[in-house]
């Protein structure tokens, strides 16, 4: 049956990636609503934009007069509530601009949405769903190289950006709990993938390298992360979005843990291979490799059980990490004019989050 799915950051990494999965291998129709802040990028959608399923509309989410209007126009079936502040260095040197969208944002959202859910005659709210997209941060740091964080693990966000984000989980549970609106939540791995805004490891590994500039490694790069790539992502957000049952927390990873130091040194061979034509003087990728002061509070290891998403719903993710690196330093090859555009704006590759 074909629904109205409306996405909250749908021009951001992870909800481009879920709107060109709708739009591509769905029949239902998409709303895309963004604020359009440095990190989100209309050109990242210019695949599907044309397609008469697709509608974008720029608005806050705070914005509860807009927010208003957009459902009284759309009336969604589903939300996908991705729209957050989202990197860490930058939460560091800018704390409240995440709390006022993850967490002010996300609360403006949840009662619009209430609203308009009591309003649904039977059927139709029966059948709604309200989707929160969360983090593996908001569990912190894992003390022991053997545990996972599940479901229940308790909350120990170390960052403002992961505080922000555990408290908007803790919201939407409440709205669940307290109004019996219809939620789910899911909190994911380090995503990774085609179209990621250059503040993010990987894909600045890749430019800077490409440019000859320096590499930054945090600290000795010993932090472990589990990398789930981006289109793998938005396949089990759908699939849980569609089949997931109200009130339960899913959590998404790729079964990739590697130290960020195995991260840039893979990328580094890959571009070895693929980019041979090196800056002047250059030999080997690897040589820009530059070892720098950690930030403050990083957590050393996250790693994701993905087992109940796979048990439940039969999701399970398609790419390896090898696999997925591999296309995605394929794609920032081949894509230069997106790469150039996204670094025409305020961000130009400069440490974040030192202070």
């Amino acid at each position: 049956m074909t629904k109205s799915i409306l996405v909250t950051g749908g021009a951001g990494f992870i909800g481009s990636a879920v709107i060109r999965h709708l739009i591509n291998d769905t029949n239902h129709t998409v709303i895309n609503v963004d604020k359009l802040t440095y990190a989100g990028n209309l050109e990242s959608l210019a695949p599907i934009e044309k397609n008469e399923r697709y509608h974008f509309v720029q608005a806050d989410i705070a914005d509860l007069d807009a927010m208003d209007a957009i459902f009284y126009e759309f009336q969604p079936d589903l939300i996908m509530h991705l729209a957050a502040e989202s990197h860490v260095d930058r939460s560091i040197d800018g704390p409240a601009e995440f709390i006022q969208t993850n967490v002010v944002g996300t609360c403006n959202l949840l009662e619009v949405t209430r609203h308009y859910w009591q309003s649904l005659e039977p059927a139709k709210k029966q059948a709604f769903r309200f989707h929160h997209i969360s983090t593996d941060e908001v569990y912190g740091d894992l003390d022991s190289t053997d545990d996972l964080f599940t479901e229940t693990t308790s909350y120990a966000p170390s960052s403002p950006y992961s505080a922000s984000k555990a408290g908007s989980d803790h919201l939407v549970r409440a709205w669940h709990r307290t109004y019996g609106l219809p939620v789910i939540v899911t909190n994911c791995s380090n995503n990774y993938g085609p179209y990621h805004f250059p503040e993010k490891l990987i894909p600045l590994m890749i430019l800077n390298a490409l440019d000859g500039k320096p590499l930054p490694v945090y600290g000795k790069g010993e932090q472990i992360r589990d990398w789930l790539f981006v289109e793998d992502h938005a396949r089990a957000l759908y699939k849980v979005v569609t089949e997931g049952k109200t009130g339960e927390t899913y959590n998404i990873g790729g079964h990739n843990e590697k130290k960020n130091i195995e991260v840039v040194n893979t990328i580094c061979e890959l571009l070895d291979e693929l980019a041979p034509e090196k800056p002047e003087g250059l030999i080997s990728y690897k040589d820009l490799i530059t070892y720098v002061t950690d930030r403050p509070g990083h957590d050393m290891r996250y790693a994701i059980d993905a087992s109940k998403i796979e048990r439940e719903l039969g999701w399970k993710p398609e790419e390896t990490f090898e696999t997925g690196l591999r296309k995605t330093v394929q794609w920032y090859l081949t894509h230069p004019e997106w790469c150039q555009h996204v670094q025409d704006g305020s961000y130009q590759r400069e440490r974040l989050g030192a202070s």
